[in-house]
């Protein structure tokens, strides 16, 4: 059977300051009635993103078939900016946060559409920031307010304190420290402890949790693929209603999106304020994910932890190294997707923020 291109069944773009969408599809519409990833403009439905499964906004749903997702038929005039939507640590001078900790910034505050400067995209999320702490150091005692902060150990040996429970940090561990927690980080090792760290802010009235969560990645729940099952029904790909059953184009092992492998570290029922989940996703040698778009308002970001990828934006790609991080532009039309060339798994650590009911900048 030949392989029918991508194309997304969505409705046509209406360019109005930012790309959004004047047409509905009813079925993706009610289909996506529990998921609440729809835009208003007054009464009128501008967008709604298509997802036949409750775990879309974990970046891990697949379409029942690959036909129906087809790619544009011209050329996106944006797809030349897409460097605007990467960062990389390494490109960024040093600060200082929590008294000692050494921090470069990857992501910053700016505009989903249009980043007033390379890397200066985020519109939910406050930063994302790689970070180090010299041997035997240790930060101030802190207290995060209006704000609160994953971090994902990358290298060293340390502990994590608060409420006087310590807690050994090292590789592969992520730590999610709430609003008005006091708390202090050291690291015990001999050499640097690095990190990458995700800060959020707090919606109005936002009720944090009063406990630092950590979670070794190693041993973290890893997803399973959703069943093709009520989308699929809604569009004619499945006869009878409520009918479940596996998606062929997921590879063995694999979460979803063909062959996402997705371990969970933290979601908003763990006290996340403004991001939906925080989780890790591994490629398998020689695989891609499902070439996909996402909708205005979700705001998604791939960082690189191990190994060397291509990202695909659009019609372009690029190199991604670790420690470079991306978002895909969220108009519905750029599909983008991740591509592991080599005989190494890849691995990226996943944010996405809760959709355009979150933190409005």
């Amino acid at each position: 059977m030949a392989f029918e291109p991508p194309v997304h069944l969505l409705p046509q773009p209406l360019v109005h300051n930012r790309r959004l969408f004047s047409r509905v599809d009813r079925a993706l519409v009610a289909d996506l009635a529990d998921v609440g990833d729809i835009l208003q403009e007054g009464e009128k439905t501008l967008f709604a993103a298509p997802s036949q499964t409750g775990n879309a906004v974990n970046g891990i749903n697949s379409y029942p078939s690959p036909s129906l997702i087809r790619y544009a038929p011209d050329r996106d005039p944006e797809d030349r900016r897409i460097d605007s939507f990467f960062g990389d640590w390494h490109e960024s001078m040093p600060r200082h946060i929590h008294g000692s900790l050494v921090v470069r910034d990857i992501l910053t505050k700016g505009d989903n559409f249009a980043p007033p400067f390379r890397s200066a995209f985020l519109q939910y999320a406050n930063s994302l920031s790689y970070a180090t702490l010299a041997a035997h150091a240790s930060t101030a005692t802190w207290r995060l307010t209006d704000q609160q902060e994953v971090y994902y150990i990358i290298s060293g040996t340390g502990k994590v304190s608060a409420h006087g429970v310590a807690t050994e940090i090292h590789k592969d561990v992520a730590v999610f420290v709430p609003a008005n927690l006091e708390f202090v980080m050291q690291n015990t090792g001999d050499g640097p402890l690095h990190m990458y760290i995700i800060n959020e802010p707090t919606p109005p009235e936002f009720k944090p949790t009063d406990k630092m969560l950590v979670v070794d990645e190693r041993t973290a729940h890893v997803r399973t693929p959703s069943t093709v099952a009520h989308y699929a029904t809604s569009i004619g790909v499945q006869e009878k209603a409520g009918a479940a059953s596996p998606d062929p184009y997921i590879v063995p092992g694999a979460s979803g999106h063909w062959s996402h492998v997705v371990r969970e570290l933290f979601s908003s029922r763990d006290g996340l304020g403004t991001l939906a989940n925080v989780i890790t996703v591994e490629l398998p040698p020689l695989s891609l994910g499902e070439p996909h778009p996402h909708a205005p308002g979700h705001e998604e970001i791939w960082l690189a932890l191990e190994g060397d990828s291509l990202a695909m934006l659009g019609a372009e790609l690029r190199m991604q190294h670790p420690g470079m991080a991306y978002m895909a532009r969220p108009d519905g039309t750029m599909v983008h997707s991740n591509i592991n060339f080599g005989d190494r798994p890849v691995k990226f650590l996943y944010f996405v923020n809760r959709g355009p009911k979150a933190v409005r900048p």
